[in-house]
């Protein structure tokens, strides 16, 4: 019985990610306004009515697509750090992961830079968990690297996160709004000797 349940709702669990991967590269395209759920449906493969077996709509797809993409990606950087020490190491792995995420995916960095930033409620809603908890790790690791001597103990861990995520978040957006075809990740290590090391 259990077989069977599991085979009946493999199926469903592929239609839902084809519909959320269809909604990112439509909402990237068309933009969210004006993207339509039959622009995604027809993306997806699936009935119009399909969507709404899934999601409530358009507003349920861009949180969802947000929400998954960004607890994926928080649970693969934890694994990417969990076995380095040095907290100077850890801030570059943390970077590299940011730059070289988001730069595989063209139309999922568009959703997260431009789509997601035209509306002061999804700002609101989503800045308060996801982002409070990456934001959470990055200061964790400064607090790691203030700890052990480090970084400079006169700064706040907090500030020092945000202006970290400030300059890999910029670095996101100029790429993606760049005509210019290059590699995000591979300005990783001038990112993090700028980051690291500052200007003096």
């Amino acid at each position: 019985m259990r077989r069977a349940t599991a085979a009946a709702e493999a199926p469903l669990i592929s239609k839902r990610h084809r519909i959320l991967r269809a909604a990112i590269d439509v909402f990237a395209q068309s933009g969210y306004f004006n993207a339509k759920v039959s622009e995604i449906a027809k993306a997806a493969g699936v009935a119009d009515g399909t969507i709404y077996l899934y999601f409530d709509g358009k507003e349920d797809l861009l949180t969802t697509i947000f929400r998954e993409h960004t607890r994926s990606y928080l649970q693969s950087l934890e694994r990417d750090m969990a076995p380095v020490r040095r907290a100077e190491d850890r801030i570059r792995i943390a970077i590299r992961h940011h730059l070289e995420t988001l730069g595989r995916d063209r139309s999922l960095a568009i959703v997260a830079q431009v789509e997601l930033r035209h509306s002061l409620k999804f700002m609101s809603l989503l800045s308060h968990q996801e982002v409070g908890d990456y934001l959470g790790i990055l200061r964790n690791v400064v607090e790691q690297g203030q700890s052990d001597g480090t970084f400079r103990r006169n700064l706040h861990p907090q500030l020092v996160a945000k202006a970290i995520f400030g300059v890999l978040d910029e670095m996101v957006t100029s790429w993606v709004l760049s005509e210019k075809e290059y590699a995000l990740g591979d300005q990783a290590e001038q990112v993090a000797d700028l980051i690291l090391n500052g200007l003096l």
